[in-house]
């Protein structure tokens, strides 16, 4: 028997059982539409995280935070783990400029604080910085949609993010340019309440990055010399380093000559350090999540078996028949073969288009902070994940659709290839 009649009768035999089939063939449909609705998500939420990182730490740059304790990279931690009482000050800079490869530095003053305008009272974070310097590093990102950035600003510069004023980033605003904003911290020190009242002197495009280092949509930004004056406080929560270049080497040597510098008392992220960990985290836990939907498709198989089983004592009389007309063994074989192939193309086919559609309507319902999230998560940043299917989650999906429905297949079909035309015919 030729292989396309091969097929032509495992089709026929697949149509001849409707409902089996179909029953069949959910299985692998739900298997597939599980891995590919997870790996898709994964990847798509692994582009957003890196793309929103790439424009909220520049590659050529470094951070430097108090505290020697460990942590990313060459040289560095998130934050240090020391109890020294060492402080990173903002004339810090000054040192920081002199070495080797340091092109520039800017100092980061940052507090909570409660924002008002517009009728509203939200939590924010206020970073004060040195307009110039950041305009030098994030030119990209730090870009006024209304109003203008100064140059030279004065105590009265208050800049903001897009989400600030338009929290759901849909077009509509709750404040503008030359609205009013105050912004009130309470210094727990002292027992004070400090309140800066201004108007708003920018809104910047919006980002996409909800880096904590550098423009966000959610910031709001005033001069250093404000904030110095504001807080009461010289001291900086980190001090951002632009490098002549992102070369590996000049990364290192930069990162061990600002540890020298403060004695080891300072802990040195690398931007591209924090990017390669991002991926690596990401790889392993696509991995467990193919794993997890892989076990559904594993079941899937089972039930596969357990059909072909209860079909195959149901056509034992046909098989007799095929046999004694010559029907060769192997090509029984083939048969109850074909018929798994077949339903796992249809059954990776159908998952993996059900998969991307339940992929999309995941990534709609929490766009922006999603619709269970509430205004607060939209105003304190949401992201929007676009679900990617690449050819090696479609292909990849699809073989293991068909390959495990022809493995659970394997012994049905040689019980089926091995039983003798006269025990057949006899059966009942």
């Amino acid at each position: 028997m030729r292989a396309r009649d091969v097929l032509s009768y495992s089709f026929s035999a697949i149509k001849l059982r409707k409902l089996r089939a179909g029953l069949t063939t959910l299985g692998v449909v739900i298997g597939i539409a599980a891995i590919v609705a997870l790996l898709s998500i994964s990847q798509g939420l692994q582009s957003t995280i890196t793309t929103q990182l790439q424009r909220g730490f520049a590659t050529n740059t470094l951070i430097v935070t108090a505290g020697g304790g460990g942590g990313f990279g060459a040289g560095g931690g998130f934050g240090g783990g020391g109890d020294s009482g060492f402080q990173l000050l903002v004339n810090d800079t000054q040192a920081i400029d002199g070495l080797p490869n340091v092109d520039r530095s800017v100092a980061i003053i940052q507090r909570a604080v409660t924002v008002s305008f517009g009728g509203t009272n939200r939590t924010g974070t206020v970073t004060g910085v040195d307009f110039v310097a950041y305009l030098d590093i994030y030119g990209d990102t730090f870009k006024a949609s209304n109003g203008t950035i100064p140059i030279l600003p004065t105590n009265d510069s208050i800049v903001v993010g897009k989400r600030v004023v338009d929290p759901r980033l849909n077009g509509t605003t709750i404040a503008g340019v030359n609205d009013p904003i105050s912004l009130t911290w309470i210094n727990v020190r002292a027992n004070a309440t400090i309140t800066l009242s201004e108007n708003i002197t920018a809104v910047l495009e919006e980002i996409g990055s909800f880096a904590s280092v550098g423009p966000s949509d959610s910031g709001i930004y005033i001069p250093i010399s404000q904030a110095q004056t504001l807080f009461e406080t010289n001291e900086c929560a980190m001090i951002i380093v632009q490098l002549k270049s992102s070369d590996q080497a000049v990364i290192d040597n930069a990162t061990s000559a600002i540890k020298n510098l403060f004695s080891g008392e300072v802990s040195v992220i690398s931007a591209t350090a924090v990017l390669g960990i991002i991926s690596n985290i990401f790889s392993v836990i696509e991995l467990f999540l193919g794993g997890i939907a892989a076990i559904s498709l594993v079941v899937a198989g089972i039930g596969i078996m357990n059909i072909m089983i209860v079909s195959l004592m149901e056509r034992t009389r046909e098989i007799g028949i095929l046999k004694a007309l010559g029907t060769k063994s192997r090509t029984v074989l083939l048969i109850f073969l074909s018929e798994a192939v077949i339903i796992g193309v249809i059954g990776g086919a159908i998952g993996i288009g059900l998969g991307w559609v339940l992929a999309n309507v995941v990534a709609i319902v929490f766009r922006g902070g999603g619709a269970f999230a509430g205004n607060q998560a939209a105003v304190n940043g949401g992201m929007t994940i676009t679900p990617i299917l690449t050819p090696t989650v479609f292909l990849g999906a699809m073989a293991f659709g068909i390959g495990v429905s022809v493995i659970f297949a394997l012994y049905p079909a040689w019980r089926a290839s091995k039983l003798k035309p006269v025990d057949a015919l006899r059966y009942e």
